[in-house]
């Protein structure tokens, strides 16, 4: 799964036991939804919850937005059922999560075949560590920075710059680009602190992350605006390109744009962010 083909700037948890919210969420703006039967789920709702979304997902209705399955992890009680549940429910993918090895993948492909794309929740120190073989497994398309639990897990203080956990989203990145699949980062707990939101959500855009991980609709249209090439990048895309053409159809070996050499790497990521903004386009068109 390629995040050139579909943006993902909005990835929107859904409790997979709320039909109010659920069926809401076929009418809001969010690039991808995640329909949560783990953490938003309570134990002695899980199996209704279960069932719930399995009718919901068959009835449809979401359109362009991914869709996307958190189960609970395979060593509860709750995981196998949900695995075997929701593989033919016509969810674009499931979000394993507490995955800590590509072992844990292969446990749930056995479950759901070879064909549903896997993504995997990135929330402890081992994941962390084992980010590059996780990433490189055959069928996982996405990765989630799980940075509630991660926090949790390393101990550290809860900062606005989220410094204790550099090394872990970096981490998280490189393993996705180098796989080239998709990667979200995790969630804002403070849904009503916008300015808050804003300033993280463009930290994670600068380390890299296609989009961010959401605990409530209010908190869409920031992270869609973050995630979203600027008019201005875009419009600088174009004329790099341009450029760039111009000097290789004239001879010339190098092409200057706003005082700043033009090579095939910064045409290469002018191309990407016309293939982002056309990707949004298609999905505001919806």
């Amino acid at each position: 799964m390629d995040s050139s083909m579909h943006p993902y700037r909005s990835v929107l948890y859904i409790p997979g036991s709320k039909e109010r919210a659920l069926d809401k969420a076929r009418s809001l703006p969010t690039d991808a939804i995640i329909f949560d039967l783990e953490d938003a789920v309570a134990p002695d709702a899980k199996a209704e919850a279960r069932q719930l979304l399995v009718e919901t997902l068959r009835q449809g209705g979401y359109g362009k937005r991914s869709k996307i399955v958190r189960i609970n992890a395979l060593t509860t009680e709750w995981g196998l059922e949900d695995a075997r549940a929701l593989r033919d429910a016509g969810a674009d993918a499931i979000l394993l999560p507490k995955v800590n090895t590509s072992s844990d993948i292969d446990n749930l492909s056995d479950v759901i075949g070879s064909d549903l794309p896997i993504w995997t929740m990135m929330e402890t120190p081992v994941s962390a560590f084992n980010a590059r073989e996780i990433a490189s497994h055959a069928q996982v398309a996405g990765l989630v920075a799980g940075t509630n639990d991660l926090t949790k897990d390393l101990g550290c203080r809860t900062r606005a710059d989220r410094l204790p956990l550099m090394t872990a989203l970096q981490m998280i990145v490189m393993a996705a680009r180098a796989a080239r699949i998709v990667v979200v980062d995790g969630v804002y707990n403070r849904f009503r602190d916008g300015d808050g939101l804003k300033a993280e959500c463009e930290q994670g855009r600068d380390l890299g992350f296609d989009g961010k991980t959401l605990i409530h609709p209010a908190q869409v249209e920031i992270a869609n605006t973050a995630f979203a090439p600027t008019n201005s990048e875009i419009e600088l895309a174009a004329r790099q390109i341009a450029a760039y053409e111009e000097s290789r159809a004239s001879g010339q070996g190098i092409a200057v744009v706003d005082g700043q050499i033009v090579e095939n790497l910064h045409v290469v990521a002018a191309q990407r962010i016309q293939a982002k903004a056309r990707a949004i386009a298609e999905m505001a068109a919806e």
